[in-house]
């Protein structure tokens, strides 16, 4: 039986990526079996109840380039087993080559992935027709699972233009993208005509709604460093947007806000994707909230003032979301 998928209108909310947990010595290249299962399932529960509507994982920060494959099959499942239904989960499936991709993503539905956040094999830079055909490719072979865009220039070496999505938006799985940045959203948004819903991360998501209400939905990190703070981003927009009246959701960024600063090494993005997964990992368990683990090699590796910036990221966020609870 045909699987029934999402539309672009089905993506709403503050949707969580997530780390994949790992247990203490991961970094080392004699690690087998690094995944932390316990932790997984307890930290997709818990964003579950605290009130996340969807699950990405598997990116970069989800080390989905330095896990092994039995790794892969076993995060995958522990998380679509601990959803069990509630919220959609996609998983990411990207390997080196198209082929390998395809069976990956094939065993994600199998195991029951509502979806595949999928980036273009990283290897050469793709010009505009390879990293189309790649998606025309996955979207034939695998008919019945959803496709969301893993749209991050930096880790895949393309500019995602507007004749990119304009041509992706004609597949009916893709339907949804994590999107980075907000100085090409309005004319991506009018090549995609609605068929895609694009979304900002948290940091972007106040200004991203203010410049087309077609944006309802954001993908979020710090979700694990304090799910609360996601969450509650996410319903001040749409009261925003339900009553006409921005300031309370205006006054709730500059609170927010102050929590990038120091994640970003010299403000810099560029520098920031080259150290993303310790740098991301470092500032989850810093939150408290959950403990991501060590990174697996070989990017382990970071300068520790860089670390130190992403921890009292971390803890910013950690402390706005109690702040939160107490104004409950």
């Amino acid at each position: 039986m045909a699987r029934i998928l999402l539309t672009a209108a089905d993506v709403k909310g503050a949707w969580a990526i997530v780390p994949t947990p790992s247990r203490e010595g991961a970094s080392d290249w004699r690690a087998t079996d690094t995944v932390n299962v316990d932790e997984a399932a307890r930290m997709v529960n818990g964003l579950i109840e605290a009130g996340i509507d969807g699950i990405l994982s598997m990116g970069t920060l989800g080390e989905a380039a330095t896990m092994t494959l039995d790794e892969k099959l076993v995060f995958m499942k522990t998380i679509v087993d601990a959803a069990a239904g509630r919220v959609p989960v996609f998983v990411g499936t990207t390997c080196i080559n198209t082929r390998d991709t395809i069976a990956l993503t094939r065993q994600a539905v199998d195991i029951g992935a509502t979806g595949t956040m999928l980036g273009i094999p990283m290897w050469c830079a793709p010009s505009l027709d390879v990293a189309v055909q790649f998606y025309r490719d996955v979207a034939e072979a695998v008919p019945d699972i959803n496709i969301a865009i893993y749209a991050n220039p930096e880790a895949f070496k393309f500019d995602f233009p507007r004749t990119f999505w304009a041509q992706v938006a004609e597949l009916p799985q893709v339907v949804t993208a994590k999107y980075i940045g907000v100085s090409t959203l309005l004319p991506d948004l009018a090549a995609i005509k609605g068929r895609i819903k694009l979304l900002p991360i948290d940091f972007d998501y106040y200004g991203a709604s203010r410049m087309d209400d077609s944006i309802d939905a954001f993908w979020t990190s710090g979700a694990v460093c304090h799910p609360l703070v996601s969450t509650t981003l996410r319903d001040v927009v749409a009261q925003a947007r339900a009553s006409g009246d921005w300031s309370r959701a205006k006054a709730f960024m500059g609170r927010l806000a102050p929590t990038a600063a120091t994640l970003f090494p010299n403000g810099s993005f560029k520098e920031f994707s080259t150290y993303n997964i310790p740098l991301e990992k470092a500032r989850m368990t810093a939150g408290g909230w959950m403990n991501a683990g060590p990174c697996r090699p070989p990017y382990h590796l970071c300068p520790e003032p860089y670390l130190e910036g992403a921890r009292n990221s971390g803890r910013m966020w950690a402390e706005l979301g109690k702040a939160l609870e107490a104004e409950r």
